[in-house]
């Protein structure tokens, strides 16, 4: 570990790199639960539209999920991979066209201002082209770790096929050339949900996991055999949905289910044979997302099945339940790791994770995330707006503790590395 700490601090990005776009992350998760008050009356019957659901739909997915995923794997590839990014400045420049480019295409889904969601939607796809680029780049001078490799390139496909599509149904709000909207709709929720930021976290999983568990990686035929099942039921739920095929969409929830049980035995074996037991709160949310990974699929059969709230369930459980959850669990342990590497003792070497962990707002956070997912998965099931406001209340108190954690990371960095 100590070797591996070492060789990883010659391939850190500065800390005001990564930690910008956690701490905007951090922002617009708490202005998520600010617009989910304001919403209520829309999500629980949520199917699409523009307006003030899918405006906060993409506070979550473009703001939170996609603002932690790349300042994480913008930091941790090169560290993962042994080959460290060519260069800062294009990092810098994803960040200056994605939060701007955030921000605009938000806004314009909650004014129903399509040439703010043009606007958004061409800066984001710039931002996250370039990134795909870096991401590219990296994985092509990569030769460690051939599996991890493997899920990202599966996601910088994705992620390809995702802004083409999102930046068309941006246009199609203007000029309506495209003949299925509801459907490409849905084919761009399975490419950004489980295409990039699916396969991004569970390809990052086999680096993190065995990380923080001081434990082997998944190597052999069923970490392969998990990769291909992901990729496959990734692809076959695409061209499902953008066929129109229910049978398709089916086949791709079986092999989901497949591939998230096989998935979690992975993660099982590899916590089981760690040296480190204790793995803390945050591993507590990391079991819990485990827990609403399997259920994805389940939500996705009954959707199909035409149960009424299945799909706002579907939604809900792959993004808030699976993807949120595991995205700020992990935060929580990679931020502090982080700013122990960039801040020395005054007797020589990295400063102490302890010195960076404040226990108390995290203990909120957990407890505030957990409740305000079961009552807005209550709500939904109820059909009740103001069940879904307090359930809203109650995760804005958790955001607010955890923006409170980040907050005293940065102030311990700053004024000399932020």
């Amino acid at each position: 570990m100590t070797l591996f700490l070492a060789s990883a601090r010659s391939r850190l990005l500065p800390a005001s790199v990564p930690f910008r776009f956690f701490a905007v992350a951090a922002a617009l998760h708490v202005a998520l639960w600010v617009a989910l008050i304001f919403a209520a009356g829309e999500f629980t019957q949520f199917r699409g539209g523009v307006g003030h659901a899918l405006g906060a739909a993409h506070l979550l997915t473009v703001g939170v999920l996609t603002m932690t995923a790349v300042g994480a794997a913008m930091q941790l590839l090169p560290v993962a991979t042994t080959r460290p990014l060519a260069a800062v400045w294009p990092t810098k420049t994803v960040f200056w066209l994605l939060a701007p480019g955030a921000f605009a295409l938000v806004f314009g889904m909650f004014a129903a201002h399509v040439g703010a969601m043009i606007a958004g939607a061409a800066a984001c796809a710039a931002g996250l082209l370039l990134f795909a680029g870096l991401l590219a780049d990296n994985l092509r001078r990569a030769s460690s770790m051939p599996l991890v490799r493997a899920y990202g390139w599966a996601a910088f496909v994705a992620l390809v096929l995702l802004l083409a599509l999102g930046f068309a149904l941006a246009l199609d709000n203007s000029l309506g050339f495209l003949a299925d909207h509801a459907g490409l709709a849905l084919v761009h929720m399975i490419l950004g949900a489980f295409g990039f930021m699916g396969l991004l976290a569970l390809g990052l999983s086999h680096v993190l996991v065995p990380m923080f568990a001081l434990s082997s990686a998944p190597k052999g035929r069923m970490a392969w055999a998990g990769f291909v099942l992901a990729a496959a039921s990734v692809a076959l739920a695409g061209l499902g949905a953008a066929l129109g095929s229910e049978r398709a969409l089916a086949a791709a929830c079986g092999l989901g289910i497949a591939a998230a049980l096989l998935h979690l035995w992975l993660m099982r074996a590899t916590l089981k044979s760690g040296m480190r037991k204790r793995l803390g709160l945050s591993f507590v949310l990391v079991r819990v997302s485990w827990a609403w990974l399997a259920l994805t699929p389940l939500f996705g059969l009954a959707a199909l099945a035409g149960w009424g709230p299945g799909g706002t369930l579907f939604g809900l459980v792959a993004l808030g339940g699976w993807l949120m959850t595991f995205l700020f669990a992990i935060l929580q342990r990679i931020a502090p790791f982080l700013a122990s590497m960039h801040v020395s003792r005054t007797g020589g070497g990295p400063a102490l994770l302890s010195d960076f962990s404040a226990a108390a707002p995290l203990k909120v956070h957990a407890f505030c995330h957990l409740a305000a997912l079961a009552g807005l998965a209550l709500a939904i099931v109820l059909d009740n707006a103001p069940l879904a406001g307090l359930a809203a209340c109650v995760g804005l108190a958790g955001a607010l503790a955890f923006g409170l954690f980040l907050a005293g990371i940065v102030k311990t960095l700053a004024p000399g590395k932020i």
